[in-house]
């Protein structure tokens, strides 16, 4: 078995067929088909039911598809760490984390990451909710995942983030009393502009109305967060922000008032068991030493 065979093999399951998968890989469509067909004589059954539009996998497909995944990844682990053993720079690190989350902390994580190695390139994976982010890391699709706390990581391993402070943003014209504060009561009260179940802003809607006894006014529910504060600033409603995503807002015209009690949210950063790659070590170093600025050993 040869690593191209299960990076064909991956390809074809990503992208629904042999063409679509050849096309991606910038290889002629035989000499695809041909390394599917070796690595299904090699493991002694088909891995694809051949469909008049596409494939599908067989019971053998489907076994395949997570361990093929690890394997590649492991073999990326491998070849980083010699390259850094031989002192050669670059790399590539693979995240995933939900949406908020990669707006604030991740970006920043980013940005002083960056800084220190500037020639690992990086790929951010966006799911909608949280549950996704542990299985593709569980799954070997990436190398590190950011979660909201409260999704079962249990095995995973990883380390808790800083909390943050989530706040409410408003239309500049709102009629809300004068001040920077607001009761959760006056919140459970807004007409509110929400993401669907399951991502951790609704998460936190839902607990304050639940604790006061209370459905949320809901004026507008949205997967695209891109849409929440145009929304927020053409009066259709308030909604609920992270800190970083508020500040933004209030540059724009919104604004921002604090829920008493403080409504506060963590992340977590996720990693399975084994050996990381040095980009990836070098971030888990970052995030375990937030405060620190300085150079970061890979």
């Amino acid at each position: 078995m040869e690593r191209r065979q299960l990076e064909y093999f991956i390809a074809v399951v990503e992208h629904g067929g042999f063409t679509a998968a050849a096309l991606a890989l910038h290889v002629a469509q035989p000499s695809l088909s041909h390394a599917i067909r070796t690595l299904e004589r090699e493991f002694g059954g088909q891995l694809f039911h051949r469909l008049p539009h596409g494939v599908a996998l067989t019971a053998a497909g489907q076994a395949l598809v997570q361990p093929a995944r690890q394997v590649l990844r492991d073999l990326s682990t491998a070849r980083s760490l010699v390259r850094e053993v031989l002192g050669l720079s670059g790399g590539r690190l693979d995240i995933v984390s939900q949406t908020t989350l990669s707006v604030d902390p991740l970006a920043g994580m980013l940005g002083r990451f960056h800084r220190v190695h500037p020639k690992v390139s990086v790929r951010v994976v966006d799911p909608e909710q949280g549950p996704a982010v542990a299985h593709m890391v569980a799954a070997g699709q990436c190398e590190l995942g950011l979660v909201d706390a409260s999704v079962p990581t249990a095995d995973l391993r990883g380390i808790d983030l800083p909390e943050q402070e989530m706040h409410v943003v408003l239309p500049p014209d709102h009629p809300h009393a004068p001040g920077d504060t607001i009761t959760s009561r006056e919140l459970a009260a807004l007409d509110l502009i929400v993401t669907p179940p399951g991502t951790e802003t609704r998460a936190a809607v839902d607990e304050v109305c639940t604790a006061l006894g209370v459905v949320p006014r809901i004026t507008v529910e949205t997967a695209h967060r891109a849409m929440i504060v145009p929304l927020v600033l053409s009066g259709v409603g308030a909604a609920l922000l992270p800190a970083s995503m508020a500040r933004d807002a209030v540059l724009r015209g919104a604004r921002m008032l604090s829920p008493r009690p403080r409504l506060l949210r963590h992340g977590r950063l996720v990693w399975r068991s084994g050996p990381l790659s040095p980009a990836a070590q070098a971030f888990v170093t970052l995030a375990s030493a937030p405060a620190q600025d300085g150079p970061l050993q890979v």
